[in-house]
């Protein structure tokens, strides 16, 4: 079984499962989404918004494939380019960190490390790039296949600490440069890291 990992651009945006591929959730504020359901083809926007984020600010996605087949893949982007990011209560996102955005894999491939391998491709890149760290919002009572909020009790689980509280939709946070040294191999660092990110299960309807 080969497994790689490749960065989203608009040549493989199709790959994303049709549902993600049409979703703006994340790309537009709450009325701007309603707009774009309403004119009948949010996936332009989605297009849009990825053009645009890979022109101004470089790599913002990578698609998990095994086999050739898209398995899952995660999206990610400086709180500037996300405006849905700053509806949550527990906004604003750090100016010094990265919104990890949503992350979904494909229920068939659940439960083979694809989570921790999306993860560890994020990191790296943006570890590359002279990010800080990572921010995400979750949510603690997740309950929702198809949710665009991941779970914080998996985004807990694999190092991510809360750094503002909320009954329902807490802030948290993962230092890329000072949780673990990156003196040596950055593939040992990520290892140290996110070793602990078993519970592949939380992340799989997301």
């Amino acid at each position: 079984m080969s497994r790689r990992l490749a960065s989203i651009t608009l040549d493989n945006l199709d790959d994303l499962p049709r549902r993600c591929r049409n979703c703006v959730f994340w790309e537009l504020d709450p009325m701007g989404g309603e707009r774009a359901a309403q004119a009948g083809d949010p996936g332009l926007e989605k297009e849009a918004w990825v053009s645009a984020t890979l022109l101004e600010w470089g790599s913002c996605g990578k698609i998990a494939y095994v086999d050739g087949v898209a398995a899952g893949f995660v999206l990610y982007a400086p709180p500037l380019y996300v405006p849905r990011s700053v509806a949550f209560p527990t906004s604003p996102v750090s100016s010094d960190a990265v919104l990890l955005m949503t992350a979904h894999i494909i229920p068939e491939f659940s439960g083979g490390g694809l989570g921790r391998m999306l993860v560890q491709g994020v990191a790296k890149d943006l570890t590359r790039r002279g990010v800080r760290a990572i921010e995400a919002f979750g949510d603690l009572k997740w309950e929702q296949a198809g949710a665009c909020v991941m779970p914080a009790d998996y985004l807990l689980s694999v190092g991510f600490k809360t750094v503002r509280p909320h009954l329902r939709f807490p802030r948290l946070r993962l230092e890329l440069k000072t949780a673990v040294s990156w003196r040596e191999d950055v593939e040992v660092a990520l290892e140290r890291l996110l070793g602990s990110m078993s519970p592949e299960r939380a992340l799989r309807p997301v």
